[in-house]
């Protein structure tokens, strides 16, 4: 099987970049190290998008950091990774994506 593309919906892109600028306030350095996180992390799926955990809303995973406190909300078809949104794990998530 060929390896899957990332696609990165507006809203995860939106809430990457918002997450960046809120940490950027406080401690540039981290902001980036934190970003670089997640999409080195984001591209691992294409190779394992069975990594994360089954989703809280239907159809989608989750990818959880033990060092960061965001999670990613995807969704895995026979030909991509799909990044719906990165969310903070103290967030309340909305009933869908």
């Amino acid at each position: 099987m060929s390896r899957r593309i990332v696609r990165w919906t507006r809203r995860a892109t939106l809430r990457l970049d918002q997450i960046g600028d809120h940490i950027l306030k406080d401690s540039p350095g981290a902001a980036g190290r934190v970003i670089a996180r997640i999409v080195s992390a984001v591209d691992k799926l294409c190779e394992q998008p069975g990594m994360g955990r089954s989703g809280r809303i239907k159809g989608t995973r989750e990818l959880v950091f033990a060092d960061i406190p965001c999670i990613v909300a995807y969704r895995v078809t026979t030909s991509a990774v799909e990044v719906v949104t990165v969310m903070h794990g103290a967030q309340r998530w909305p009933d869908k994506l």
